[in-house]
C-alpha cells in the first residue's frame, strides 16, 4: 500500500539532501496520485492534496538547482516529508477504514486534518524563501501557502454532521422500548444515510460491518469500553439494515414477477408447517456466539464481543477469564446492556411472532409450538433453581465460616481451603461468602504459623477481591498489612505471588493506590518478588507495580526500591515473558526525575529498546518508543547520539513510522525530530 520508500539515512548530522528531496517528491507523488476519495471528509481531503501538489512543485524545483541547501531548510524539509507522510496515512485511514465510523467520528477526523495543516504552517516558519534559488511564482505560491496554514480555522462539514446527527436520533429511536412499528420509515431513512457514505449494495454493507468488526477488535482491551460498545451498535444496525432493506427489495421482486399479494409473504411465519423451520431464519447477528440460540438478554464484554447474559454468566461463573470468541483476556467482568441490540431483537421477535420472554429459549424450543403456560412454567423452575442454588451457597458459606472461628488448626486449613475454591466459581459466591462473614476470619488466619493456613487464607481472600464491592470490606477489614506481611515473607512462594494479585486486584481502586503505595513495606516487597517469584509471580508483581505507579508519588517509590535494573533484566529474559509488564511499568517510571535518572544510567536499555522497535509485540514497540523519546528530550542528547551511532536505530524508526500503530507511529515522527535537531545542533554547534 506505501510503496517503496527511498530511505532515510543520517549522515555526517543531516538527512542527505538528494535522498530526503527524492524522497518528499515520491511520497507527494502518491498523495497526490489518489484518485477514488472517500465518502467523508471529501472537502478536507482535497483541500489537503492541493496543498502537497503545491510543496511537491516546491520539491522538485529545488532539486532541480542542485546547489548546497542552508541547514535550516533541511530541517524544514525533514519536517515536512513527516507531515505528508501523516496526511498520506490520515486519508488511507479514511479510504481503507469504517466509512460509517468516520461519519460518527466527522469531528474528531477533521481536528486531525487541521492539526496536520497547523505542523505543516509550523514547518514553513522555518524555510528560509531567501536563500533558496526559487522562481518567483513558486515563492509567491509557497508564501501564500504558509500564511493559509497559519491562519486556517478547523473545517466540518455541514452535511457530514447532519448526517451523522440523524443517524444517531434513528439509532437512539430504535432503543427506545416503546416505539413500534416505524420499521419501514427508519430503514428507508437508513438506506438513504448509507447510500451517501457509499453502500449501496449488499456486498457494500458485508465491507463495512468487516471493518467496524476491525475497528472494533482494535478498540476492545484499553480501556474503550463505551467505544467498543457503540461500534457494535453500528454493526448491529448495518447487519440487520442490510437484512431488512435487501429482504424486502428480494420480496418485491417475486411480488412483481409472480403477483403475489404482500400478505402472502408477510404471514408466511404464521403458518407452523412451514417447509423452512423457523429457527433458520434468525439472522446470525441475533443468536449467542456460545449457545448459537437467540439472544434476550445481549451484553457486552470487555472485548468488545456480545452474548447472552446467561450464557456469558455462566462461563464467567466457571472460572472462564477470556473471551470465549476471541481467546483475549477480560480487562473486567462487567456485562454491558446492549440495548440497541435488544431492541432490534425484540422487534424481530414481534414481526416473526415469537414470544417476547427474558429466558433464552434453545433452538428446539423455537422449533416447537409452545404454550404461553409451559415457558411461564419453565421461567419459575429456573428461578426456582438459581434461588435454591444461592440458598445452597449461603449455608455451605455459613457452615465454613463457622469452622473457620472456632474449628482446630487442620479444620481452619480445610476451611479455608473449601471457602478458597468456593470464592472461585462466580460472582454470586463471591458476594455470599462476603456475607456470611468470612474476610475477617480470613484475614486473621494470614498470621497463621502453618504454611497452608496462610496460604488458603490469601488466596481466597484474592478470589473475594474480585467482586467489586468486597474490595471495600477487605480494607476496611485492616488486610492489607497482614497480605503485605505475607508477601514479604509469606512460607510459601505461591502465597507471596497471591499476596502480590490481591494487591493488585485491591488497587484498582484509585483511593487505594495511595493508600496501599503509602505503606513503606509493600512496594519494596514486590520489587523483591521481581526477582525471586516465578514466571507467574513476577507477571503479578509487575502488573501490581504499574497499577501503584499510575499515581505520581508512588513512582520515586518505585525507583528508589530498585525495580528499574530488574525490570531491564526481566526485558533481557525470554523465559519470563513478561517483556510487555516490565515496559509498561519502565515507561510510566518515565514521568518522574528519579525515574529517568536511573533509566539514563543503564547501558544495555537503549539497544534492547531499539531491538524491541523491531521484534517486539505491538504494546511493547509502544512502550520501546515511548521510553526512547522520553530518554532523549530534556538533556538526553547522549541518548540521542547511542541511537544515531547504532546503525539498526533509524531503519527500525523509519519502519515503525511506516507500519506501526497511530501512536507508535506520532512518536517515531517525533523521535525522528528529536534526532534531526540534535544532528542540526551538532553540525552547527552554538558559539
Amino acid at each position: 500500500m506505501d510503496g517503496s520508500l527511498p530511505p532515510l539515512m543520517v549522515s555526517s548530522g543531516f538527512f542527505p539532501a538528494g535522498g530526503l528531496l527524492e524522497s518528499l517528491i515520491h511520497i507527494s507523488n502518491e498523495v497526490t496520485s489518489i484518485e477514488k476519495f472517500p465518502s467523508v471528509q471529501v472537502k478536507n481531503i482535497s483541500t489537503m492534496i492541493s496543498r502537497i501538489r503545491l510543496l511537491s512543485s516546491l520539491f522538485e524545483e529545488i532539486q532541480e538547482t542542485s546547489g548546497t541547501l542552508p541547514p535550516s531548510s533541511v530541517l524544514c524539509l525533514t519536517e515536512l516529508f513527516s507531515v505528508i507522510r501523516r496526511v498520506k496515512f490520515l486519508i488511507e485511514s479514511c479510504k481503507e477504514g469504517s466509512s460509517l465510523w468516520n461519519l460518527v467520528q466527522t469531528e474528531f477526523v477533521s481536528n486531525q486534518f487541521y492539526v496536520v495543516v497547523k505542523e505543516m504552517g509550523r514547518a514553513l516558519d522555518i524555510l528560509p524563501l531567501s536563500l533558496l534559488n526559487l522562481t518567483m511564482d513558486t515563492r509567491e505560491q509557497v508564501e501564500l501557502l504558509h500564511k493559509q496554514a497559519k491562519r486556517v480555522e478547523l473545517f466540518l462539514d455541514r452535511r457530514e454532521i447532519q448526517r451523522r446527527d440523524e443517524l444517531l436520533q434513528l439509532m437512539s429511536n430504535r432503543a427506545d422500548k416503546n416505539i413500534k412499528n416505524k420499521g419501514s420509515s427508519d430503514y428507508g431513512k437508513v438506506k438513504e444515510i448509507l447510500g451517501t457514505i457509499g453502500l449501496r449494495s449488499p456486498l457494500d454493507y458485508e465491507e463495512e460491518i468487516s471493518k467496524l468488526e476491525a475497528e472494533a477488535e482494535k478498540q476492545a482491551g484499553t480501556g474503550g469500553l463505551i467505544v467498543v460498545s457503540n461500534i457494535k451498535n453500528l454493526i448491529s444496525l448495518v447487519s440487520l439494515s442490510k437484512t431488512v432493506i435487501f429482504s424486502e427489495e428480494k420480496n418485491q421482486k417475486i411480488r412483481e414477477d409472480q403477483n403475489l399479494p404482500t400478505a402472502h409473504l408477510t404471514n408466511r411465519y404464521d403458518q407452523p408447517s412451514s417447509s423452512q423451520s423457523l429457527i433458520l431464519n434468525i439472522p446470525d447477528e441475533y443468536r449467542c456466539p456460545i449457545s448459537l440460540d437467540l439472544m434476550r438478554d445481549p451484553v457486552i464484554v470487555a472485548s468488545g464481543h456480545t452474548y447472552d447474559r446467561s450464557s456469558i454468566a455462566q462461563w464467567i461463573n466457571s472460572g472462564h477469564h477470556t473471551c470465549p470468541k476471541s481467546g483475549q483476556r477480560l480487562i473486567h467482568m462487567a456485562l454491558i446492556p446492549n440495548y440497541v441490540l435488544k431492541s432490534l431483537i425484540h422487534q424481530w421477535c414481534q414481526e416473526n411472532n415469537i414470544p417476547v420472554v427474558e429466558s433464552a429459549l434453545s433452538s428446539s424450543d423455537l422449533g416447537r409450538s409452545s404454550s404461553k403456560r409451559k415457558l411461564c412454567a419453565n421461567a419459575v423452575d429456573h428461578i426456582s433453581a438459581s434461588k435454591a442454588a444461592a440458598d445452597a451457597v449461603k449455608m455451605t458459606a455459613e457452615f465454613l465460616v463457622g469452622k473457620l472461628a472456632t474449628g482446630s488448626p487442620d479444620i481452619q486449613r480445610q476451611a479455608a481451603y473449601e471457602i478458597r475454591l468456593l470464592a472461585k466459581t462466580g460472582m454470586d459466591n463471591r458476594r455470599i461468602i462476603a456475607e456470611a462473614g468470612a474476610i475477617p476470619f480470613l484475614v486473621t488466619l494470614m498470621n497463621s504459623h502453618d504454611p497452608r493456613i496462610q496460604e488458603n487464607a490469601v488466596t481466597a481472600l484474592l478470589n473475594l477481591s474480585i467482586y467489586d464491592n468486597n474490595k471495600t470490606l477487605i480494607m476496611s477489614a485492616g488486610a492489607i498489612d497482614s497480605i503485605i506481611d505475607v508477601l514479604q515473607s509469606g512460607k510459601t512462594m505461591e502465597a507471596r505471588e497471591n499476596a502480590a494479585a490481591a494487591i493488585f486486584s485491591l488497587s484498582i481502586v484509585d483511593d487505594y493506590k495511595i493508600f496501599i503505595g503509602a505503606r513503606p513495606r509493600a512496594i519494596p516487597g514486590l520489587v523483591r518478588l521481581l526477582g525471586e517469584g516465578t514466571t507467574a509471580g513476577k507477571r503479578d508483581a509487575a502488573i501490581a507495580l504499574f497499577n501503584l505507579a499510575v499515581y505520581n508519588v508512588n513512582k520515586v517509590s518505585v525507583v528508589l526500591a530498585g525495580a528499574v535494573p530488574l525490570l531491564i533484566d526481566l526485558l533481557l529474559d525470554d523465559k519470563a515473558g513478561i517483556t510487555d509488564d516490565a515496559l509498561g511499568v519502565l515507561a510510566l517510571l518515565l514521568g518522574c526525575s528519579e525515574g529517568l535518572e536511573e533509566l539514563r544510567k543503564s547501558r544495555i536499555l537503549v539497544p534492547l529498546l531499539i531491538d524491541l522497535l523491531r521484534f517486539g509485540s505491538s504494546k511493547g514497540k509502544e512502550n520501546s518508543i515511548t521510553l526512547l523519546v522520553g530518554l532523549c528530550k530534556d538533556g538526553g542528547e547522549d541518548v540521542a547520539r547511542k541511537l544515531l551511532m547504532n546503525p539498526r536505530s533509524i531503519p527500525s524508526l523509519q519502519s515503525l513510522a511506516a507500519d506501526g500503530s497511530l501512536k507508535a507511529r506520532r512518536k517515531a515522527d517525533a523521535l525522528l525530530r528529536i534526532l534531526n535537531r540534535c544532528c542540526s545542533q551538532s553540525r552547527n554547534p552554538v558559539g
